[in-house]
């Protein structure tokens, strides 16, 4: 029987063998009960879905259970970005948002995201009582539902749009008249949600740029609809070839991940864009506040900070934890690692439209591309280099590995550890100012190998510390 466990951004199967409609309907009744435990049950729940298989069937299935549990339901009419359902949940007050989305993951997997009516992705303590509810009842008939005729005349669904609205609230957190300086850019949705939202502002202001991917493919082209470099060589290969273009703007699957090429079609890892955008939005934009970042996110961001001299706020993995700090009011821009970040006076969740536009602003108004940039803030606050490698265990391995990471030794790669860190993971601060950190996988037998370091020999002897380290029987 399948255990529903939510990870950190919700609960994610594959199609027919886990995420089936039994189990959806189990985990939408759980989440109803749990709106209704909160007394939030008249504000309604924003329902919505990304471009995966059959998202428009779950979204209709969760809509006739929450009809039968009395909750207005509010359909978006198509799929529709993880941001945008954000902004929807905020401007509404609802009570919350169901959004059938497996994010970057590959076309065979789906997944329910829940976010309450702060707009953020559910702290633990909210899918905890989720999964409670919804272990508790696996396998039984325990929701009613209501034909969404019946729910339309009483009252309890509503068909929504929110894609006009979504970018008009933009237009007061982007300068798109100075974007509109940046030249030809070239937009890349990966068949997912961003679509007729990324390309939008560009196409109604006459700004020059190229498309691909624009249309809907539920198996995203063949490829994860992720835009890490090992999965838009196609979009890599346009801007590279077309000498026109000047910056290259991807989101993934459902619009909460970007992806950066620079002119020449270069990657630019999503760690240095946050840092970018931070030095950018306090140092031009005159922004006031922090900045928070995963545990596993770059330490470039600290440098950044402290030339502004702002706070640095660490969290453990998971957007969840930056949007609560968002929410607060306490930063200028929170960002993971993963590519996922957003900014002060947005929704306190990923949006990587919003990312694509800031960058182009960025570079526009700057008059450089994005390494340019890139090497002139080195120049300012040091070099940082940073990377991530799965490491697989074996059977033995993995047994001992919670006793291994319990006694790391004193020193690492030449240099003594400063400080341990075990918010997520384990963090190990070595004292030449580099760093490594493993987080042990959930579901797989891997250690998530992350460091960095100042140059690139010094972080290769890191990494390399880190894998013997763990890899040594």
């Amino acid at each position: 029987m399948t255990k529903i466990t939510f990870g950190t951004s919700g609960w994610r199967g594959i199609l027919c063998e886990d995420f089936t409609f039994a189990n959806v309907k189990v985990v939408v009744q759980a989440i109803a009960d749990t709106i209704k435990a909160s007394g939030e049950q008249e504000k309604g729940v924003v329902v919505a879905c990304d471009t995966r298989f059959m998202g428009q069937r779950f979204v209709e299935a969760s809509a006739r259970v929450l009809a039968g549990a009395g909750i207005k339901a509010y359909i978006c009419e198509r799929d529709t970005p993880t941001p945008v359902i954000a902004y929807e949940i905020l401007r509404r007050g609802a009570a919350g948002a169901i959004n059938f989305t497996a994010s970057h993951n590959p076309p065979e997997y789906n997944g329910v995201k829940f976010s309450p009516s702060w707009g953020g992705p559910a702290l633990p303590e909210t899918t905890g009582e989720i999964e409670r509810r919804a272990n508790a009842t696996i396998g039984t008939d325990c929701y009613s539902e209501l034909s969404l005729v019946d729910a339309a005349e009483q009252g309890l669904v509503e068909n929504i749009n929110p894609h006009d609205i979504y970018l008009r609230s933009l237009e007061q957190k982007v300068d798109f008249d100075v974007i509109g300086r940046v030249g030809k850019v070239a937009l890349n949705p990966m068949y997912g949600t961003s679509r007729g939202y990324l390309d939008a502002p560009f196409r109604q202001r006459g700004i020059p740029y190229a498309i691909i991917n624009d249309h809907l493919d539920p198996y995203f082209g063949g490829q994860p609809p992720e835009p890490s470099e090992a999965h838009i060589p196609d979009f890599i290969s346009l801007v590279k070839n077309d000498p026109d273009i000047k910056l290259g703007l991807a989101t993934d699957g459902d619009a909460d991940r970007f992806g950066i090429l620079d002119a020449d079609g270069s990657y630019i890892e999503p760690n240095y864009i946050i840092a970018l955008l931070l030095d950018y939005l306090i140092r031009v934009r005159k922004l006031e506040g922090g900045v928070a970042r995963s545990v596993a996110t770059s330490h470039l961001i600290d440098a950044v900070a402290k030339k502004h001299g702002v706070p640095v706020y660490e969290t453990p993995v998971g957007f969840k934890y930056i949007g609560e700090l968002i929410s607060q009011d306490k930063l200028v821009i929170g960002g993971e690692e993963s590519a996922g970040l957003t900014i002060k006076g947005h929704v306190p969740e990923k949006d990587g439209i919003l990312a694509c536009f800031l960058v182009a602003e960025m570079v526009a108004r700057e008059g450089k591309g994005v390494r340019e940039l890139l090497e002139r803030l080195y120049g300012e606050v040091g070099r940082f280099v940073t990377r991530r490698d799965n490491l697989k265990l074996s059977p033995e391995l993995e047994i001992a590995y919670s006793s291994k990471i319990k006694a790391v030794p004193a020193e690492f790669a030449g240099s003594k550890i400063k400080e341990i860190i075990r918010i997520d993971g384990t963090k190990l601060l070595l004292d030449d100012g580099s760093w490594m950190l493993f987080r042990k996988s959930g579901t797989e037998p891997v250690v998530r190998l992350y460091g960095e370091a100042r140059n690139d020999a010094r972080l290769a002897e890191v990494m390399a510390a880190g894998r013997k380290f763990i890899l040594a029987s």
